[in-house]
Order: C-alpha cells, then structure tokens, then sequence
C-alpha cells in the first residue's frame, strides 16, 4: 500500500490564502489553494448574518446580527489555523462602511480574528469587483455591476482597465427596507440614484457583467426555466431583450411559483424582486447588448490585484487548462506537443482559427488526457462532464462546450451528434464540426504516441499535389497498421482532403 505523506490531488509548492467577505448579508470564508492568476477554492463557507437588516432604518448593526458575525469570523479563524493559512485579508463592505456603531465592530472583529480587517471605501469595493470580473473573463470589456445586500457598485471596463465608477446604496437588504417592500417605491429610488452614473451611457450596445449574489440566482432560475443543458452560472448569457422580459416577472413580486425556486435559499429568496428592479433600471438606463454573469465578484478582484504583472498577463483560461494537465494527465509535456501538432495539423488542412477558436483548441489539448484513469466504457462522457461543468475563468459556454465535445470524440470516437453529451444542443453546427475535427486529429495522434512525450514533434503533416501526407520517421514504422489507417480514412472522410501515411528514411 502506498503511504502519501502529501496529497497529490493539490499542486505541490503553494501556500493556501484566505478571503473573509464581510458582507451586508452574508459573512463568507473562501480558502484558495495558492496566489495563481487561476486559483482553485480549497474551501469556501457562508453563513447569512444580515448585518444589513435595519440599518437603512436606524443606522445601526443590530446586536443579533454582529454577536452571529463575530461567533462566525471566530470559526473561520480557526478553520484558518487548522488549514494552515498564513494569509488572511477580512474585508468589510457596505453595511459596516455606513453604520454608525461599524468602527466598534470592526475593532471587535480586529479582537476575535486576531488580525486586521480591511473596510473597503465605496470606491475600492466598486474597483475589487471589476477586477474580479477581469480574473475571470478574457479580456473583458463592458460595464459591471455588483449588486450586494447594502451597495450596488458600477464600473466602466475598458480593455481590462478600471475606468470610472460609483457604489451607490442600492443593495437589496437596503432597497426592501428604505422602500418599505414597497417594488414600486424601489424602483424610483434606483432610478432617481443611477442619475449619478452619466457613465451609463457609455454601456449601450456592449456586455453588461452582473456580479452579486442575488444576480447569480435570477441566473440559475432563468437557465431552468429555459431547461438549459448546461447549468454553469459563470459567463452565462442573456440578451438584454429577453433579460427584460424575464426580469419584469420577479419586479411584480412573482417569485414563490416560479420555477427552480425551492433550490434558492429563503434568505435570498425575498431579494430577487429587488435584484430584478436594479437590473431593468440598469438595462433602461443602459441599453446593454447581453446580461454576462459572473461566478466572481470583489474577493477574486481583491486576489488578483496582489498578483505581480508577470502573473495577471497570464491567459487564465490556459493557466487552468495546465494545472489540470499536470494533476491529471499522463504527460504535461504531451500535452504541449498536442498543441503545437494540432496547430500545425489546422494549418495544412486549412482550418482557420478566428477569435478565441485558437485558445479553445490549446485548452482541449492540455485537457485531452485528463480522463485517463476513468473506465474505459465511461471516459469520454466523463472527461467530457470534467470540462463542461469544471472551474474554468476565461471561457465562455460555446467555448466549454467545443472543448468538451473535442474531447469526448478524441476518446469516444466520431459517434453522431445524437449519441453525445445533451450539453451538445449549446452548441452551434459550426461548433460541433471543428470539435469533432479536432477530436478526429487527437484520436491518431494518441494511438503513436499513448499520451507519452516526444514522438508527435517527429510526426509532421505536410500538404501535396495529392492531398494530406502525414509523415513518421521510419523507426516509428512498424506503428502503422490497421488502426492508425482507419483513423487517417476517419479524417480524410471527414476533410474530403484524400490522406496518407509517409515513412521518412
């Protein structure tokens, strides 16, 4: 039996950092593995303190919600100590910024986590959560929003630069209290406050990012509600035309019969009507192309902007697709060599690779091989669920979808369209042929090579008067037969480019 001192399902070498997120309504631990441009949750825990509730009324922190923080920062104190964490940055938000008793808080906050808290200005917490939005898209460039329970934080994205911003008290604790659960009342409200952002304006016709976890859930119901195969909140999509529609139902108040909504916590149930209204007022106000959710927001902004240049240049989608291939795959160095073949395998089949098609194509081969201890029968639809529902930032749905589907064909085989993953109906026709393409060119590389580094650099395709040559060094001969042939024909049917082995001497 085999006695691992260290577990090898972590990459080795990193020291886990700790976010604790003070919030208007929720008190939050997440635990990443390491300070990477791509971090991976190691732990992650909220408890719903409301902090927020009253204070729109009185000005006040109760003394139920803050006794239910500060028994909450002491346990996610001693989590940290027991996970080892040497670096822990508390940050307090909206409710503790504008209460008038939240600097006694904080000092016993400082007491019971035996370390500093950080209580962000309006103007950082907006420019954290734009930043959290920017570790998590590739290269993002549109107006964001962060709907908390006590502020409502706005920023123009320009490039993946910070422009201008405001935190306007518009949170969804706030909004129920100062406008009496009254949805009318608060509708006016946010529209007589969103006077203050001109910047708006410069948000017609781009993406607009929702970030917040009220916004998140208006999301998960919308994906059930259209019965959407692939029910992965970050970088979901909805037209602005049809946001609007939806989102008129919940600004009614139309909450408890809809459907989905039993998954959604009562605590956060009573918010939606609110989260509903910010975003249609936002909408009118803007004139967005597409609502874009977010899975991240202020802490993951918070992270990124410790990160040296060298690190926040770092594709993150890449950067993950990596470090998976290095906990999972046979060879990490394959991996790579798949890329650069692949590459070369598009180019001579005069496949061209727009937009992000070429960083999804390097995603799929570093994630190729990632299945390879599942059972052989379940390895395609397994690998396939790995990608599609994974943790990966800076990759939009069309792009979990191609990735996956590459990779079920390289292991599957070139099955029909109806014997794939559901998730497959996200995908476009063009989509699903590039993926089976692609899939096509990994299942020859795999039978030369087994996943192992250092032959496929030696195996060249080049284009003839005739068609396709792949070409193999002769001590790689005895390696063709009848499998690598079929799978060649495979190509070449699927191409209409006639195709050939080559033994070079």
């Amino acid at each position: 039996m085999i006695q691992a001192t260290t577990a090898q399902g972590r990459l080795q070498g990193r020291e886990p950092v700790a976010v604790i997120d003070i919030g208007s309504n929720s008190v939050r631990l997440v635990v990443y593995e390491g300070l990477v441009r791509s971090p991976t949750v190691l732990f992650n825990e909220k408890i719903m303190c409301g902090l927020g509730r009253g204070l729109a009324k009185t000005g006040r922190l109760t003394d139920e919600a803050m006794e239910m923080a500060l028994r909450t920062l002491r346990r996610f104190h001693a989590l940290n100590r027991q996970l080892q964490v040497k670096q822990v940055y508390t940050l307090a938000t909206a409710a503790v910024r504008d209460a008038k008793n939240g600097a006694g808080f904080v000092a016993r906050a400082k007491e019971n986590m035996q370390g500093d808290v950080h209580l962000l200005s309006g103007k950082q917490e907006a420019v954290c959560s734009a930043l959290g939005v920017v570790s998590s898209f590739y290269q993002p460039d549109g107006l964001v929003g962060d709907f908390g329970g006590g502020s409502l934080e706005l920023v123009n994205l320009v490039k993946m630069q910070v422009d201008e911003g405001v935190s306007l008290p518009l949170g969804g604790l706030r909004l129920m209290e100062a406008s009496d659960n009254n949805l009318k009342q608060a509708r006016r409200m946010i529209r007589e406050q969103l006077q203050q952002a001109d910047f708006l304006a410069k948000g017609r016709g781009r993406p607009f990012f929702a970030v917040g976890g009220t916004w998140r859930n208006l999301a998960k119901l919308h994906m059930n509600i259209r019965h959407y195969p692939l029910p992965i909140m970050h970088a979901y999509e909805i037209r602005a035309e049809e946001a609007v529609s939806f989102l008129h139902r919940f600004a009614k108040g139309d909450v408890e019969h809809m459907r989905g909504i039993t998954a959604i916590a009562k605590g956060r149930r009573e918010l939606l009507p609110y989260g509903a209204a910010a975003m249609l007022e936002l909408i009118e106000h803007m004139e967005p192309e597409k609502i874009v959710f977010s899975g991240a927001g202020m802490r993951e902004g918070y992270i990124y902007q410790l990160l040296p240049d060298d690190l926040r240049e770092q594709d993150p989608l890449l950067s993950a697709a990596e470090e998976m291939a290095v906990l999972r795959a046979r060879s990490p160095r394959h991996a790579h060599e798949l890329v650069e073949w692949t590459q070369q395998a598009f180019a001579v089949l005069g496949v061209s690779e727009k937009g992000e098609e070429k960083r999804y194509r390097e995603a799929s081969c570093l994630l190729a091989d990632i299945g390879w201890r599942i059972d052989l029968d379940y390895r395609g639809i397994q690998a396939a669920n790995q990608i599609a529902y994974g943790v990966y930032p800076g990759i939009n749905h069309e792009g979990r979808v191609f990735a996956a589907l590459a990779v079920f064909f390289r292991n599957e085989g070139l099955v029909p369209d109806h014997e794939a993953p559901d998730f497959i109906r996200c995908a476009t026709p063009e989509i699903v042929v590039r993926a089976r393409l692609l899939g096509a060119v990994m299942r020859i590389s795999n039978l030369f090579c087994a996943s192992d580094a250092g032959v496929l650099p030696e195996m060249q395709w080049r284009k003839t008067a005739g068609g396709v040559e792949l070409r193999i060094p002769a001590r790689y001969a005895d390696l063709i037969a009848d499998r690598p042939e079929g799978r060649l024909r495979q190509l070449a049917k699927l191409t209409g480019i006639p195709m050939q082995y080559r033994v070079m001497k």
